[in-house]
């Protein structure tokens, strides 16, 4: 395997750890605003207090990877997209700032308005995210030396929006399970009782998706037509979604929650899958598209990075783990909870 397609599956992994990790938390956001009670809704907050931010790492890891390893991808993707981000940085700096801030003061009146706050930065930072990848995995319009070509309008096409709702309604159903397995009594029992309704949501609009990519872009199946042992991943997606419901209705909170984890990591995949070795694919004409060769970095510098990310991923890894295992079991609330 050469150090291009090493390096197009490390930002993979390390996007697909985002999604994975911020995804739920995201969700408990979007839901937030469907908990009833200030007690119950610092619950929901401080079950995702501890590692919030620390998910966001990956994000940052993932960014980063991207402009070392494929540095003529990050500017025109960064350049292009340059409206969006920004208004992705403001949603996740809104969701920041009213997790920190909610409960600084005991007024009802102060509370509610970051809780809207933190539901409406949640929910618009996972459309654009869907949006975002949407657009990716559909192609954009870009010239010959690889400047993307429209705005913001352009980019919120119908498939761009379906994959976007698509994503938050994932990561609604990856933020109840996760709640189910933070929470318990009443909270819990209310909370089990979404998760159902949201994993059918997310099916019909997996469905979708799929049928809409297949009509309108053919060319995220064409790897699964040639080699159709591919094929595996969606129907190993589409297992992971379903075992979720018999996990829950087991009390087998845990095992839930790794399930939608692994059908978010397949789901990257998927997309992966259908791109490669494409990182941005010119919609207009294919040969303004960059790859994982003519986006890339020079060979010394892929090795050299590569030695960097043997060394660097592993701690990223540890970390996350020992905050998850720390912090592991019910969240309860005390004097120093949100």
């Amino acid at each position: 395997m050469d150090l291009n397609t090493i390096w197009f599956i490390l930002v993979a992994v390390l996007l697909a750890g985002y999604a994975i990790l911020d995804g739920f938390d995201l969700g408990v956001g979007i839901l937030h605003l469907f908990i009833k009670g200030d007690t119950e809704r610092r619950l929901a907050m401080n079950a995702i207090g501890p590692v919030w931010d620390g998910n966001e790492v990956w994000l940052v890891t993932g960014g980063g990877a991207l402009f070392a390893a494929f540095p003529e991808v990050y500017a025109s993707a960064f350049s292009g997209f340059y409206t969006a981000l920004m208004l992705l940085l403001v949603t996740l700096i809104f969701r920041a700032v009213a997790i920190e801030f909610r409960s600084k003061r005991p007024s009802p009146r102060w509370r509610q308005g970051w809780d809207i706050a933190f539901a409406v930065g949640s929910l618009g930072a996972a459309l654009l995210m869907g949006v975002a990848f949407g657009n990716v995995a559909a192609g954009v319009a870009m010239d010959a030396q690889h400047n993307l070509i429209g705005g913001l309008l352009d980019m919120l096409n119908p498939f761009a929006l379906l994959v976007g709702v698509t994503t938050v309604v994932l990561f609604a159903m990856h933020g109840a399970i996760y709640l189910v397995l933070k929470t318990e009594g009443d909270l819990q029992t209310r909370i089990r009782g979404w998760v159902r309704p949201l994993i059918i949501a997310f099916v019909i609009l997996y469905v979708l998706t799929t049928m809409a990519t297949l009509l309108w872009q053919p060319h995220l199946a064409e790897r699964m037509r040639a080699q159709p042992f591919w094929f595996l991943v969606p129907v190993l997606t589409m297992l992971a979604v379903a075992n979720v419901p018999r996990e829950i209705f087991h009390g087998r909170e845990l095992r839930a929650f790794l399930s939608s984890c692994a059908a978010i990591g397949l789901l990257v995949t998927l997309i992966g899958i259908g791109l490669y070795p494409n990182l941005l694919l010119a919609s207009n004409d294919p040969a303004n598209s960059l790859t994982i060769i003519n986006g890339a970095s020079s060979q010394k510098t892929l090795e050299i990075m590569l030695v960097i990310a043997l060394i660097g991923m592993p701690l990223v890894v540890a970390y996350t783990g020992v905050i998850y295992w720390v912090f592991r079991g019910k969240v309860a609330l005390d004097k120093a909870s949100y």
